[in-house]
């Protein structure tokens, strides 16, 4: 489950990353550009990583963080509606992608994903490692 909480968050993180250069394009449109072919494809990535986010780390912690959980939860559906509005555009704007990268609700979600993150980590870290027998001679 661990593997799985990973690799949607850094779906999420890669998304916002190539946003931010994407923004920085000055780009009219995702069409005739090599950026703008990967654009469409990074955020449908994030839209997947995003989708059920709540619930896969409900099974990875447990009922241990259940108001943080909600937040998440919240939070990744309101990047998901942000995420939908864009990928519905005909034409995909270094512009509207710099407003989707400035938008609260994905800041917040990028904090949430960095948060948890880091905790997921600690407690791997903190978990007593299995016994290990040495042979004898």
């Amino acid at each position: 489950m661990a593997a799985e909480i990973d690799e949607r968050f850094e779906a999420i993180e890669e998304c916002y990353e190539f946003m931010l250069a994407y923004a920085a394009q000055g780009l009219a449109s995702d069409k005739g550009s090599e950026s703008g072919k990967q654009v469409r494809a990074f955020l449908i990535r994030a839209v997947n990583a995003l989708t059920g986010l709540g619930e896969s780390c409900t099974e990875a912690v447990g009922d241990g963080l259940p108001a943080f959980l909600a937040v998440l939860e919240r939070d990744a559906n309101d990047s998901l509606a942000a995420l939908d509005l864009v990928l519905a555009q005909p034409a995909i704007s270094s512009q509207l992608i710099d407003n989707l990268n400035a938008s609260a609700h994905l800041r917040a979600l990028l904090t949430d994903v960095f948060l948890l993150g880091e905790v997921l980590r600690t407690q791997r870290i903190a978990q007593p490692r299995p016994f290990e027998t040495r042979k004898t001679r």
